[in-house]
């Protein structure tokens, strides 16, 4: 099972993005050609050979609160072959175009920068997978896990400008972003296995010519072409996205928004619920 978000449907210049589900024994053929991609292993584990590098086993977290993710990273010009290992393998796959050759890089949990952000009820942990920095052209992603009850990506924050200081120091980037959503019930799933779970992001611009609040649910893409966009988590339900960008520059930068950068003046304690997932509970 494939989900599929491209360039030309999100309607913007650079990334793609997909989620695969495959069953043990399952393969799937990939060239990256012009491409640089990453894979980041939802649940479960695969074997993986190229004319890039072999790996044999990646993975081992049974789903993405079963602990820290495994990752790829595979330049442009990678052949590859990806076969599941598991029972049940679910991998997200991003690819950006590029004019850089970098090397391949297996990114395990141990990698992962680990960071507690925010306070009160806008706590959250985030996981740097590939993060400002890393040996690549544009792509950056983490994973994000907020409590039930929430606010996440908060203050609102957005990343469509690209500005520079007279340093040449990089202050906001302009970046294209996806959220892809994992739900979790804090009761546990339901007999009947629905998910009923959700988060709420709102995505908005400063002069409002876009302003939409979008029901997240869990394996749904948001796409966040421009503006702030803040994430609530719906008490009883714990959230995870995991956040893919490619833009202007391999950052980060952002600005906040003016009428709520306060509030972080007011976190003064933090929630006791996260970190939510560690590496030593990552198997593989």
């Amino acid at each position: 099972m494939v989900n599929r978000v491209t360039p030309a449907q999100a309607g913007w210049d650079l990334l793609g993005v997909e989620t695969r589900r495959m069953a043990r024994g399952e393969t799937w053929s990939h060239a990256t050609a012009g491409c640089e991609s990453a894979l980041v292993i939802l649940g479960g584990s695969c074997s993986v050979r190229s004319n890039r590098g072999t790996w044999e086993q990646v993975g081992g977290r049974e789903d993405v609160f079963g602990g820290i993710a495994h990752a790829l990273y595979l330049p442009r010009g990678t052949e590859f072959d990806l076969c599941a290992l598991s029972d049940r393998l679910e991998l997200a796959h991003a690819w950006v175009p590029s004019d850089q050759d970098h090397e391949p890089a297996y990114v395990r949990p141990s990698d992962c920068r680990v960071e507690l952000r925010g306070g009160h009820n806008a706590p959250r942990q985030i996981n740097h997978i590939i993060p400002p920095g890393f040996n690549c052209h544009r792509i950056v992603s983490c994973e994000v896990y907020t409590p039930g009850g929430n606010w996440s990506s908060y203050p609102p924050h957005k990343h469509d400008d690209h500005r520079t200081d007279d340093a040449g120091q990089v202050l906001e980037a302009d970046l294209e972003e996806v959220y892809l959503y994992r739900i979790r019930e804090a009761a546990g799933p339901r007999p009947d296995g629905a998910p009923r779970g959700y988060a709420v992001q709102h995505i908005y611009t400063d002069d409002r010519t876009l302003d939409e609040l979008v029901a997240a649910r869990d394996h749904d893409i948001v796409l966040v072409p421009e503006g702030y966009h803040p994430v609530s988590a719906a008490y009883g339900y714990d959230c995870y996205y995991l956040n893919f960008l490619a833009g202007s520059a391999q950052s980060l930068a952002c600005t906040d928004d003016p009428d709520h950068a306060w509030t972080k003046d007011t976190w003064d304690r933090q929630d006791p619920r996260i970190p939510m997932v560690t590496a030593e509970e990552t198997r593989g």
